[in-house]
């Protein structure tokens, strides 16, 4: 795809989703059903792998070619990793080999035993009549009684846990409530509590489970009102005293003199005089008491007659 234009296209090693092309390479972001990640391409790591196949095919055809000529070397490097591979295998560890699987173990362990009968059917040839020399089963049989003699661990038993259940009382305080009346006995503004108020109080009981020693749940069994509250109630007042009588209001007019208003000062002249006040009188009115202000002069009984 080097001449093809940057875009969407299906990824090289999952054709479910679709990877980004920048024109030159396979890009880290990926994409299905609308969501977009970073993903690194696994066909690289596939290479990898194949080209590891390839260096253990390599390594193989070299030790072919060290076992013609290095056959006693060979040989017991090959017992070494044919035992080292058999005790890994029955006891399911990866040894100083570093075998990442089972089937890797059973493979590397398969070619040692055959480099070593190769290794040892070469060094019969060399050494014509010479005997006693362990064959690859004896060496094999050897090896797994060895590995049998060996003692395995056993796994612990699994501990049953410990369930047990106990009840918990726990009391909570109820708060009073406040109420107001109204007494018209009582002067508008001042208040008084005519009964006190007094928190009642609830007792709950749970059901705790705990198991080993860890509390795990908890159940309501009873939530009981052992005292009742007592509600405050507050009186405020509501009498209004009526208003106080307003005071007589003061006369304007002198009582000495009638059918006319003469004004009560320190001195009062007819307006139509030549008198200095500070009052004046205009009209005429009839002296009914004393002239007190001199407003009959001819004493016919009226004042301020012409």
């Amino acid at each position: 795809m080097s001449n093809q234009q940057p875009g969407w296209f299906p990824d090289p090693s999952d054709a479910k989703k679709m990877r980004w092309w920048d024109g030159n390479e396979w890009a880290v972001h990926v994409s299905r059903d609308g969501a977009v990640w970073e993903e690194p391409l696994v066909a690289k790591t596939i290479g990898l792998k194949r080209r590891s196949r390839w260096v253990w095919v390599l390594l193989a055809l070299g030790l072919l070619v060290a076992v013609a000529l290095l056959s006693p070397l060979v040989a017991l490097v090959a017992l070494v990793v044919l035992v080292t591979g058999i005790v890994g295998i029955s006891k399911g560890s990866g040894t100083w080999l570093r075998l990442k699987s089972r089937r890797t173990a059973i493979g590397v362990t398969a070619g040692a035993a055959l480099v070593f009968l190769m290794a040892g059917s070469v060094s019969a040839a060399m050494v014509p009549g010479e005997t006693g020399a362990p064959t690859a089963v004896e060496t094999a049989q050897s090896a797994e009684a060895r590995s049998e003699a060996t003692p395995r661990r056993t796994s612990t038993p699994t501990p049953t846990p410990v369930t047990t259940s106990r009840e918990e009382v726990v009391t909570e305080v109820i708060p009073f409530e406040r109420s107001t009346v109204e007494d018209a006995n009582i002067a508008r503004g001042e208040t008084t509590i005519s009964v006190s108020g007094q928190d009642g109080e609830r007792t709950i009981t749970y059901v705790v489970t705990v198991v080993d020693g860890v509390e795990t749940g908890r159940e309501l069994k009873s939530d009981v009102e052992t005292v009742a509250p007592v509600t405050e109630v507050t009186t405020v007042g509501t009498y209004d005293a009526p208003p106080e009588p307003a005071p007589p209001a003061e006369p304007t007019c002198d009582s000495n003199y009638a059918d006319a208003c003469v004004p009560i000062a320190s001195d009062v002249d007819c307006a139509w005089g030549s008198g200095n006040g500070p009052a004046y009188f205009d009209g005429v009115a009839k002296v009914v008491g004393r002239d007190i202000y001199g407003l009959d002069r001819d004493g016919d009984g009226l004042a301020c007659e012409r």
